[in-house]
């Protein structure tokens, strides 16, 4: 006897069936609309940025120095970074988040994270933020809109003061070279004797000068000394006895000495040609040359330090007596000529001292010049690196934009017109294909055992064929 409960047949099993399908889709249904009645809506506010491509460069042209650039390199240059992905990581990060929910007064957790993707082959940034209300997502985004510019405004000024801080290092050292440079200049101008910038060429055409002079007084001295010779042959006296004469003739006191001698001679002969050699006025005019003779012999001693020559002493007698007026006046030309003579000899002797000085100065500025010049070198040097270094510096200051580009919204944050969850319609869909696979799977559970009866009665005529086959 079999204790299993009595199974329906026929309608009434379908009848079973059909109840449990049905109640199972109430189930469905209940849920779907309580889930819809229940459920917190949401609304996400989009909004989108934009990072631009690199700007125009900058180019400062320094006077007698050179010539300093900036230039932005693209942010997007390198196919192994994409600055993006950077910002992508700066909105989500608690400083963002934390500043914008602040402003909201809601915690960061109630705040939630954005939803950011980036658009490819693009610059494009795109974000999405929940809020419970319309109004409230669309706040939501124009905060965190607003506290990812102060973070990256934040960022680029500590990076700036990062990059501000090595170049400082180097301005000061340029500028403590170009303060030792011109330090150095002003000392060697100093210690040097160099005032002023063309000296040794002012120096050298002086020296040039002073040697055309020199040579238009050896030629002027050649003629002189020509003519001197020439008057000294006229005159039966040699050259050095024409410069004697012209110094005792300079003599006064010689020359008083000189005619006192030829007045006394002059007397001694008329006396002689009356009386003879004992007459006293004879013994006084003898006395009186003898006095003049032996005076014109100190005096030539004191002045040449030697006795005068006895046919220099005549010639000189000649040229103060009447009876030689021509004589006399040849000796004037060659008094004249000697001291023409001897005033370019002076003249050269000068010249030559003058150029030797000048020479030695010259050698000795032109080294020195070489000097200043490597040192005038050296300041230029200094203020090109100082002036260039100063140029890039106040031009990395105007470029801000290195590592954090500059950003563009290009989509202001929207004002969601709908929620986003929960959305009836696939909450419907779910709901229908609910309904539609629980009453596929109760269908076939109505079917089993018919399906199972037609297995087992195809699986044992296939047996029996098998044997009928066989035998």
């Amino acid at each position: 006897m079999s204790l299993d409960p009595p199974q329906p047949t026929g309608k009434g099993q379908w009848r079973v069936y059909l109840l449990m399908w049905l109640l199972i889709n109430t189930t469905i249904w209940s849920a779907a609309i309580l889930y819809l009645k229940k459920a917190k809506p949401t609304y996400i506010s989009e909004w989108a940025l934009i990072l631009p491509g690199t700007g125009p460069g900058v180019s400062v042209n320094l006077p007698e120095i050179g010539q300093a650039s900036s230039s932005s390199s693209s942010a997007f240059g390198g196919a192994s970074s994409d600055p993006r992905a950077n910002y992508q990581f700066i909105a989500t990060s608690d400083a963002v988040l934390g500043r914008a929910a602040t402003q909201m007064n809601l915690s960061i957790e109630a705040f939630g994270k954005p939803r950011v993707k980036l658009l490819d082959n693009t610059t494009i940034m795109t974000f999405q933020v929940t809020g419970s209300t319309p109004e409230q997502a669309q706040q939501k985004s124009k905060q965190m809109y607003q506290a990812m510019v102060q973070r990256l405004s934040e960022l680029r000024v500590e990076e700036l003061g990062r990059r501000d801080e090595g170049v400082q290092a180097t301005m000061k050292a340029a500028q403590t070279k170009l303060h030792q440079a011109q330090k150095q200049l002003s000392e060697y101008k100093v210690s040097s004797g160099l005032s002023f910038q063309g000296q040794v060429d002012n120096l050298s055409v002086n020296v040039e000068q002073l040697r055309r002079q020199r040579s238009e007084i050896l030629a002027k001295r050649q003629q002189t000394g020509t003519r001197l010779a020439q008057l000294a042959t006229n005159l039966g006296i040699t050259p050095e006895q024409a410069a004697t004469a012209f110094v005792l003739q300079a003599d006064q006191q010689f020359q008083q000495n000189l005619k006192d001698y030829s007045e006394a001679s002059a007397s001694l002969v008329v006396l002689l040609s009356k009386w003879g050699e004992n007459h006293p006025n004879v013994v006084k005019e003898q006395a009186r040359q003898q006095a003049a003779q032996i005076a014109i012999a100190q005096r030539s001693t004191e002045l040449l330090k030697q006795e005068v020559d006895p046919q220099l002493l005549e010639f000189l007698q000649l040229g103060i007596n009447d009876q030689g007026a021509g004589r006399s006046s040849l000796f004037r030309d060659l008094i004249t000529t000697q001291a023409e003579f001897e005033g370019f000899n002076a003249e050269v002797q000068s010249l030559e001292q003058q150029i030797k000085q000048l020479d030695s100065r010259l050698s000795g500025l032109a080294q020195r010049q070489s000097t200043l010049e490597n040192l005038k070198r050296d300041v230029q040097t200094a203020e090109a690196v100082f002036a260039s270094t100063l140029a890039r510096i106040d031009l990395s200051k105007s470029d801000i934009f290195t590592a954090y580009p500059l950003t563009q919204l290009v989509a202001e944050p929207s004002l969601p017109s709908s929620p986003s969850t929960p959305k009836k319609s696939l909450v419907y869909l779910g709901a229908g294909l609910g309904s539609v696979l629980s009453g596929a799977a109760v269908t076939l559970l109505a079917m089993r055992k018919r399906l199972l009866k037609l297995y087992q009665d195809r699986k044992q005529s296939t047996a029996t064929s098998s044997e009928q086959t066989t035998v």
